[in-house]
């Protein structure tokens, strides 16, 4: 009676079978190999050790950093519509270039009052002063550019205006007269022209389609002056 009493339980409730009841029942095949060993691929290893710039020598950064800036003024003597500058920024390129034109720019002799070029420094500030302008200006007006890559698009695009000063040093070489002078002037309006071209072809998709024009005008500003100070310029 007590086993029928038992069994005569709900209909709907089973017992609860153990978790790995049915493991027992599972019969690996002898002919079947289970030993084996695990294998780590190197691929991946051997890219990310390729990709890594802290194993290589001194002079292989030196040179990759100078084939990188290389490339960056040829798209800057050759402008086009390109994200070269805005991807891969630098400011190695601007950095050199402030300072060549600095040194050209020097003073040449101890008296001031006799000398009619800037002091190394002055060019310097001018230069970095007026590109972090025109950068904060960029931003104000709500170009999707930023800080780092303006200034180096700024920066990069002061190459013709330098080739411009090393010209007009050649040309001042010569005795000064109105040929003299004209020659300078032609040449110093068109490097203005180029770096013009060349800043605006990098940096005019990067503004607002109605506020090109007011992030255009502080680089137009800013070229001028550093073409007025190369065209200003006199030696001893």
């Amino acid at each position: 009676m007590a086993k029928a009493a038992e069994s005569s339980g709900e209909p709907g409730t089973t017992s609860p079978r153990p978790l790995f009841a049915g493991l027992s029942d599972i019969s690996i095949s002898q002919d079947i190999p289970v030993e084996g060993e695990i294998t780590i691929p190197m691929r991946s290893h051997i890219r990310e050790f390729d990709s890594s710039t802290l194993n290589e020598s001194v002079q292989n950064t030196i040179m990759r950093d100078l084939k990188a800036v290389g490339k960056k003024f040829m798209h800057v003597l050759y402008p086009r519509k390109s994200n070269t500058l805005l991807r891969d920024w630098d400011l190695w390129g601007p950095l050199i270039l402030c300072v060549t034109l600095a040194l050209m720019l020097q003073r040449s002799s101890v008296d001031s009052e006799k000398d009619g070029g800037p002091q190394f420094a002055e060019v310097f500030v001018i230069v970095w002063f007026g590109a972090v302008t025109i950068t904060l200006n960029s931003k104000l007006l709500g170009g999707n550019i930023s800080f780092f890559q303006s200034l180096c698009v700024l920066g990069y695009c002061i190459l013709p205006l330098t080739v411009a000063m090393l010209v007009c040093r050649l040309v001042l070489l010569a005795e000064q007269g109105p040929i003299n002078f004209m020659v300078r002037l032609f040449v110093v309006i068109v490097m203005f022209a180029w770096s013009i071209v060349a800043s605006t072809a990098f940096l005019a998709d990067s503004q607002p389609p109605n506020r090109k024009a007011l992030a255009i005008y502080p680089v137009f500003l800013f070229y001028f002056v550093i073409s007025w100070m190369i065209l200003t310029f006199t030696p001893q």
